[in-house]
Formats: C-alpha cells, structure tokens, sequence
C-alpha cells in the first residue's frame, strides 16, 4: 500500500504543474485578449486584474468540480466495498482526492461571485467591495447568482464527503455533484438567445460529460484501477468522451455561427478543446496523456465561457429570441401540438435510451429462455413514447409559452408518464438480466442497483409519507411561491420541473403500485387510501388556480405578449381546469392495476392455502415453521 501511495504523489505533481501550465496560457490568453471582449459587447473593461482573474477561477472551480464528480463516479464504478458499505484501499485514494478538492471548489466559486459581478458592473473587484454595490451587481448577473448555486453544491460535497467512507454517499453525492457542474453552462451563453433551448439542453449533457471524462481520467492516474477493472474504466471513459464531443460539436454550430468555425477566437477555442477531447479518448493507454489533454480542454472551454459567443453578437433580438428561444407566430391546435416539434437534446434522448436499454434487456432474458410479461413491456414503451412526445412535440414549445399548456404538460409527467414506466417493472428486469459479480469479482451494476434499493436514501424517499409530501407538496411549493416566477423564465427552469415532477410522481407510484422490489409496502387497503388521499388536493390546487386574480409568472407570460393570447386570467383558469381535471384518468388506471394485485395475491393464497389442506398442514404447524424462521433471522 505504501508504494502505491508513493506513486500516486508524482502523478499528483504531475498534474499540478499541468494545471500551472494551463493557467500562465489562460492568464496569457486574458492579457492578449485584454478590453476586446469587454468592447464588443459595449460593456466597460474591469481592468487587467479582474478580468484575468474572471478567466483563472472559472477554470479553476470548474476543474475541482469536474474532479471531485470524476471522482465520485470513479469510486461508484469501482470501488469494492465491505459488507457494511466501507471503501477499500484503492477507491479511498480517490475519496481523498474528491475530499481535499471539494473546498478548493467551494473557496474558488464563493471568490468568483464577488468577481463575476465586478466582471458584469464593468468595475474592478476593489471598488465593487468598497463601493458597496454588490447587491445591484449580483443582481445583474445571471453567472455570478449561478456561482451562488456553485458554491451551494460545493458546501454540501465538502461536508458530506468530508463525514463518510460509505459507498452509498458517494453515489448520492454525485447528484449535488452534478447539479454545481451544470449551474454556470446554463447560464452563460448556451442561455441565451435564439434556439437556446436546444443549446441549454446540450450544454447540461455536454457539462456532466466532460466532467466524467476528464475527472475519471485523474482519479485513473491517481490510483489506477486493477486488471479486471480497467476496462469498465475505459468504458465510462470513451462513453463520456462520444458524448462530450458529439454534443460539443452540437453547441459549437448553435453558437459560433456565423464566422464559421475559424472566423473567431470563440470557434478557435472550440475547435482546440475538440481536439484535446478526441486525444484524451485516443490516449487511452497513456492516462497521464490523456488526463492532460481532457485538463486542456476544460482550459480552453473556460476561456470560451468567459466571452460572449458570436452568434449572440450579430444577432437582432426578439422578446421570443430571449425568453423563448423560437418563435410562435400561431395559437395553438391540435396541429400544432403535433407537429410543431422542439427535440428536447436531454429528456428526449433520455426516454430514446431508456426505451432501447430496456428492449435489449428483455431480449437478453428471451435469448437465455426466461420470460418476461409483454404487458410491462407495452407499458415501458408507451412511457418512454408519452415522455418524448411531452417533452418535445408542440405541448412542450407551447407549454413554455403558456400556462394552460404547461398544466397539461406538467400533469403528464408527473401523474400519467409515471403510471406506465413504474408498471414497466425497470428494477426487476434489471436485476434479472444484468450478471451476478460472483465470489471473488468486483461488484458490477446488479450490486450497485440493489444496494441503491435498500440504502437509506431509497427508503427515505420512497416511504409513502414522504412520497405523499413530495408529491402534492412540491405541486404548491413551486406554483405558490416565487420560486414559479424563476423557473419559467428560463429552459434550464423547464427542464428542472420537468425532471422533479416525474421523479417525485414515480417515488410515488411506485410504492403504491409496488411491482419492483423496494421498502416495505402498505396493504393493499392502504395503497387505495393513499390514493384516493392525493384527489382533494389536486382539486383544491385546480380550484385555488381557476379563482385566482393573480397571475402565476406574471412578469414572464407578459414580457412574450403573444399577439394571440388576449387574456392570461383566462388562460390561467384554463389550466387550473386542466389540473383539477386531469387527475382521473391516471387514478383509473393505478385503481384497475392494484384491484388486479390484489386478485392475484388472494388467489395465491388460496391455491397455497388448498395446498397446505391437501398435504394435511394446519395452522399451528404454519405458526410453528414462522416462530423458527424469526428465531434463525434473529439469530443472524
């Protein structure tokens, strides 16, 4: 072990003094560039000090984000724990890693909310604090209140990883981890302007992509993984590096138009980090080569983030350019609806490949003669469908635009979508088809998944109590507060509803519904009751909606002032209508699914029972076999 600790501390200088190296080129790059970035925008120059300094943190914070999230999925993929959940030797090198790094994250994005703002006022950084204008600076820019969510994410990493060695925590810290990864890309220029909702879904995949590959490849330097696991390595590697190009590539045609591809410094810079990227994937045998190209593409996507990109320079904008990203010229119809599609670049994808896992994982059980039941898989699909059509047909490019479609959008993904994917079964077939480890191999995704189930997060959140709170308390935290008025105005916003309402309404059906295994399930009397329990408060919030003389993102819905929608009151009412309404059909269909449960199990227990009967069992030696079998699970 001493070794090995020996060889990690030269990889570590190693890529110290590549970071030192990227950062004299970034300062460099800053120097050069100096008031040229600032002018073309109309904006006044900070000064040298903190415009290098503007360029220095975000690579700086942006680098520790990407490692310690590297590094949390490195020690998910290949850590070996011990039966309570504790990290082995190799996988608690990289635990190190994400925990000394995780407060230079913290530290970096706290300072650069301080110079994001005096970057976005035009001041340098000292007289921005001496002059007291924080505040008005802070609330002028959308980067430096996304630096506030960084340094947000960063607390909580630094806390957590800092207070466990289980591996359950690290598979759950990578979802604060990913969340501090994403905030700044979405509020930087993929943000904004025309199509960008399609570039703020890319640069969130594009984001998380790039911090897998480029943290992974570290922790591999830092503890390199043994024999058996290198190749699941490699895999996540390449995997991450497809998707970081493809989707990179993807962001550089939405953004760099219309200079082409070498007209601008931007495009340049994005055309370096391509490159970096596709060497790292090549440099899969070198992994201190590799580690250091994935580094200089962070570098130069750093230097593209801190400049405006060049189609929002030459561009004339619309309202529609900046709140929509599109325009909607024509009310909505039943046409429309269908065919005035926005792919959704993130959820879209998502169900596509969610739907394809799930087919080769039913072929998987065909091909070695098991069954699966072809109504879970309609069920699946139908979902996956439902959740491609919400998410990118004209229900989603008019539900951003107005509220009666938004309800309708909102109630399929939190009470219909859901339905059909937890009738889907997903854990069972997982568990069925992915192979045992086995004595002796490291643990593989069938381990991950059932230690997933049985954590104490799973059965947190899937308790009924909890899921009944998420799921119609959330309905009135987001529509009721302000929080609403935030979300709508932006993609990332609708992308973040989207995915909270069809998780907390899967949390929910899934314990009421209850194929898949999971925590202890209330009687089939008390699924019903739960049920039935979600209606008064679906109505109530249907009702409080269609009566209110407010309107709910006021400020967004009338900022569009689309020439075809007279009367936002009405429109209001409207999906309030929708929302009271909506509920039934889904009911209807849980109702339908747990009466057929419940058949099922009586009629076990009655062939069980005729069983025992026939065999000359009676209920005392029943009660005798159960007294043994809670003594011998005492006893263990």
């Amino acid at each position: 072990m001493e070794s090995t600790q020996a060889g990690a501390r030269p990889a570590g200088r190693w890529i110290f003094v590549g970071y030192l190296s990227m950062v004299a080129a970034l300062i460099g790059y800053a120097l050069v560039t100096g008031e040229r970035r600032f002018t073309v925008t109309g904006d006044s120059y900070p000064g040298s000090v903190t415009s290098v300094a503007e360029v220095i943190g975000y690579f700086t914070a942006t680098l520790a984000a990407a490692i310690c999230l590297g590094a949390l999925v490195f020690v998910v993929i290949t850590a070996e724990p011990d039966e309570r959940g504790t990290l082995d030797a190799t996988s608690f090198r990289v635990h190190l890693l994400a925990e000394r790094l995780a407060p230079l994250w913290l530290v970096t994005a706290l300072a650069m909310v301080l110079i994001q703002s005096a970057n976005a006022a035009g001041v340098p950084i000292s007289r921005l604090i001496g002059g007291g204008g924080i505040g008005s600076a802070l609330g002028a820019s959308e980067m430096a209140r996304g630096w506030i969510v960084v340094a947000a994410m960063g607390t909580v990493v630094t806390v957590v990883v800092r207070l466990t060695v289980r591996w359950v925590w690290h598979a759950v810290l990578v979802i604060p981890a990913f969340v501090g990864v994403i905030a700044l890309p979405v509020s930087g220029n993929a943000g904004q302007g025309p199509d960008h909702d399609y570039a703020t879904s890319a640069v969130i995949v594009f984001a998380l992509a790039l911090a897998v590959l480029v943290g992974v490849k570290v922790s591999a330097v830092i503890a390199p993984p043994k024999a058996e696991l290198r190749r699941r390595v490699l895999l996540v590697e390449i995997a991450a590096g497809a998707v970081a190009l493809g989707y990179g590539a993807l962001l550089l045609v939405l953004l760099a138009t219309p200079g082409g591809l070498t007209g601008s410094d931007y495009s340049r810079l994005g055309l370096l980090a391509g490159a970096a990227l596709l060497l790292s994937m090549l440099g899969a045998r070198h992994p201190r080569t590799g580690a250091l190209a994935a580094m200089v593409a962070v570098a130069a996507i750093s230097a593209m983030a801190v400049q405006t990109a060049p189609r929002l320079l030459t561009h004339q904008f619309t309202a529609w350019d900046v709140f929509l990203g599109y325009q909607l010229p024509d009310p909505p119809n039943v046409l429309r609806l269908l065919t005035v599609w926005r792919f959704d670049t993130l959820l879209g994808v998502a169900a596509a490949a969610l739907a394809v896992a799930y087919v080769i994982a039913v072929l998987r059980l065909r091909r070695r003669g098991d069954s699966w039941p072809p109504g879970r898989l309609v069920a699946w699909l139908f979902g996956c469908a439902a959740l491609v059509f919400t998410t990118g047909s004209g229900v989603r490019a008019y539900g951003s635009a107005m509220f009666s479609v938004h309800m309708g959008e909102h109630m399929t993904l939190n009470m219909f979508i859901p339905v059909f994917l937890v009738l889907g079964a997903p854990i069972t077939l997982a568990l069925r088809a992915l192979p045992v480890a086995g004595t002796g191999h490291p643990p593989g995704p069938r381990e991950w998944l059932l230690w997933l189930v049985h954590s104490p997060v799973s059965r947190f959140l899937s308790h009924p109590a909890t899921a009944f709170v998420l799921f119609v308390g959330s309905l009135y935290a987001v529509y009721f507060t302000p929080l609403f008025d935030t979300l709508v105005r932006y993609h990332w916003g609708h992308e973040f509803m989207s995915l909270h309402f069809l998780i907390t309404g899967y949390l929910f059906f899934w314990g009421i519904i209850g194929i898949d295994p999971g925590p202890k399930r209330l009687p089939f009397i008390g699924r019903l009751g739960l049920l039935f329990a979600v209606m008064p408060f679906h109505a109530f919030f249907g009702i409080a909606t269609m009566t209110m003389t407010s309107i709910l993102g006021g400020t967004f819905y009338r900022s569009l002032h689309l020439p075809w929608l007279s009367n936002l009151n009405d429109d209001q009412h409207l999906g309030g209508a929708l929302a009271w309404g909506s509920s039934e059909l889904p009911i209807i269909v849980v109702v339908v699914a747990l009466v057929v449960q419940w058949a099922r199990q009586d009629r076990r227990a009655a062939v069980r029972s005729d069983r025992h009967a026939d065999a000359h069992y009676d209920d005392d030696h029943d009660a005798y076999n159960a007294m043994l079998a809670e003594l011998a699970k005492n006893r263990r």
